[in-house]
């Protein structure tokens, strides 16, 4: 067996291989090409491959994976806190990597699979647009506010609502409503896309039935969870999410901090923005109870945040049980 240890940059690749013992095979500076990294890694048998994990990760997964090749994703703060060297060039970040692979040691970061992968795409894409679509909402509205007017209904952004913005032949407003209309049917055909694909998968359908919960939510929660069956308990799932409180402890003293928000942020914004419609929709469920004896004690967002530790726990034993909501 090999272990190679793959330092990833936008234009070129520091990269080791290694036996067992940690004899070196092959080194080389490659550029950051699908031609060079085969050829490259080209010949070399019973190869395992680590890289960190990073914003461009997937073409160089891709690449190796094709290669046959088993690829590793190094977590890349826990790879640090095993790691650090005063010394840190781009040699030294390779072979720690190879190091840590031939040791059992690595760290490593989940990597879904390719139509999960896309299935995130599409829904961040979506989420992206939509708070595009914020701020220009938010700059429409600031204009509105320089010429002391305001829309006579309850929005400006309905299609009466979009007329009368037209009417006030405000050059500013005008160029953002240009944008605004772009955007908008944008996300129209996104949402249309992310229904159809979205309810192709079981485990969505299953998560449409807790009140709260569209196909779009549903579809966004599943892409960030991806195999349920990853994480071994419900706590693992709320790490995962950033929604465990920070932990202090010195002595028989014990603090209990604010969550650590770690993990999926995308994941822990729409559990909290599902909470806020869930208790609207579904005054009896135990999880609306919940969040309202919370309130009792705790802030509102303090409440919401807990409602939606207790609503990822319902669905980490739907996803496991392949179960409807029950209430």
């Amino acid at each position: 067996m090999l272990y190679a240890g793959l330092d990833v940059h936008k234009n070129f690749c520091q990269a080791i291989v290694m036996t067992k013992d940690g004899e070196i095979v092959k080194e080389a500076r490659i550029r950051s090409e699908k031609d060079e990294i085969k050829n490259f890694f080209s010949g070399l048998k019973n190869l395992k491959v680590a890289f960190e994990a990073s914003g461009g990760y997937e073409y160089f997964y891709d690449i190796l994976e094709d290669l046959g090749c088993d690829v590793y994703l190094s977590n890349p703060s826990k790879t640090r806190l095993i790691a650090e060297s005063r010394v840190k060039t781009d040699k030294v970040d390779s072979k720690v990597l190879a190091d840590l692979l031939r040791s059992n040691l690595l760290p490593t970061s989940y990597v879904p699979h390719v139509e999960i992968r896309e299935l995130r795409h599409l829904v961040r894409r979506r989420i992206f647009l939509g708070r595009y679509r914020a701020k220009l909402k938010n700059h429409i509205h600031a204009e509105l506010r320089l010429k002391h007017l305001a829309f006579p209904g309850s929005t400006a952004f309905t299609k009466d609502g979009i007329d009368w913005l037209h009417g006030l032949r405000i050059p500013a407003i005008e160029s953002y409503l240009i944008i605004y209309d772009s955007v908008q049917r944008e996300i129209t055909s996104l949402e249309r896309e992310v229904t159809r694909v979205g309810m192709e998968y079981e485990e969505i359908r299953l998560l449409t039935t807790i009140p709260g919960i569209a196909v779009y939510s549903g579809t966004l929660i599943f892409s960030e969870i991806g195999d349920i069956n990853r994480f071994g308990s419900e706590e693992k799932l709320f790490s995962y999410a950033g929604l465990i409180p920070r932990v202090h402890q010195s002595g028989d003293n014990n603090y209990h901090g604010r969550i650590t928000k770690e993990g999926s942020k995308y994941l822990r914004w729409i559990l909290v923005e599902a909470i806020r419609v869930h208790i609207r929709h579904a005054p009896d469920s135990r999880i609306t109870e919940y969040y309202h004896r919370l309130k009792k004690k705790k802030p509102g967002n303090v409440a919401a945040i807990g409602a939606a530790r207790k609503l990822l726990q319902a669905i980490y034993h739907m996803l496991k049980n392949k179960d409807e909501f029950r209430g």
